[in-house]
């Protein structure tokens, strides 16, 4: 991971539950004392945010060392050790939750990504996320859903031109939104456009649309749609997909399924810290 924000969202992470300092420890562990422990797995899970927990600790205190016995993208089962870690007792207890609360919610995010990957291998459909994400960690979740095995939609508004219902009705139509974004966005954008039904579809197709979203659709509509669209333009399935069977969606012969709920609804993953008594 290469983040030149990580440690700014780290720190207001940190001050967000340290506050004026951790009461508990400072008042029941001596200031002198050394602790050793392992984060453990307390269900299967794909592992994710490793630098994230060291550069946690990292920042409450450099005397704390982190080892790690996985990788970013390693399937462990219940049980495994994912690391190892060392140091002042006070300065691990300290660091301790907000390091946990990041790698639970980017390793649940990473498994629920792999485990949507795996449910339509070999169709050739794509997973990706959307711009549903948790204030402030977008750049994280979506490091995790690439960690799982899926793609990446658009980081922001700035970097992506994607027509949606209410763009439509603002602009007066199809054609009109797709006219104005050719004369007025960098050419080097693709143009997609959201669709909710076959007629908006063979619209979006005559504006010469780049991507064409097939939003809430059902499998018989998805097809007929990819059917009409014949490779002219990339197909994306999305809309509640995290309801749907994947690998249905996917053999309608859609491009892409994207999915909101990757990150804006996973499990944490059930992940521990333990002192060695």
């Amino acid at each position: 991971m290469n983040y030149l924000g990580l440690d700014r969202l780290l720190m207001d992470a940190l001050e967000e539950d340290i506050g004026t300092g951790d009461i508990t420890t400072l008042s029941c562990v001596p200031a002198g004392s050394v602790s050793r422990g392992v984060f453990r797995a307390k269900e299967d899970l794909v592992v994710c945010g490793l630098e994230v927990l060291r550069c946690t600790f990292l920042l409450v205190d450099p005397e704390v060392s982190v080892t790690f016995l996985t990788r970013d993208g390693d399937f462990v089962n219940k049980g495994d050790i994912i690391a190892e870690i060392s140091g002042p007792s006070r300065s691990v207890l300290t660091g301790e939750r907000t390091a946990l609360n990041l790698l639970q919610r980017l390793s649940g995010v990473a498994t629920v990504t792999a485990r949507a990957v795996k449910a339509v291998s070999g169709t050739g459909a794509r997973i990706a996320d959307t711009r549903k994400t948790t204030p402030g960690l977008r750049v994280l979740e979506k490091y995790a859903v690439k960690t799982g095995g899926g793609a990446n939609h658009r980081f922001g508004l700035s970097d992506g031109v994607l027509i949606k219902d209410n763009h439509i009705v603002a602009a007066g139509g199809i054609a009109p939104a797709v006219d104005a974004v050719r004369k007025n966005a960098p050419h080097t954008l693709k143009i997609e456009v959201e669709t909710s039904n076959l007629d908006e579809v063979e619209e979006a197709l005559s504006a010469g649309a780049d991507i064409i979203m097939l939003d809430n659709m059902d499998y018989g509509q998805m097809a007929e749609a990819v059917l009409r669209i014949g490779g002219r333009a990339l197909v994306e399935a999305s809309g509640n997909m995290g309801d749907k069977d994947l690998r249905k969606v996917a053999e309608t012969g859609v491009d892409i399924i994207s999915i909101g709920a990757l990150t804006h609804s996973p499990k944490a993953s059930d992940i521990s810290l333990q002192f060695a008594k």
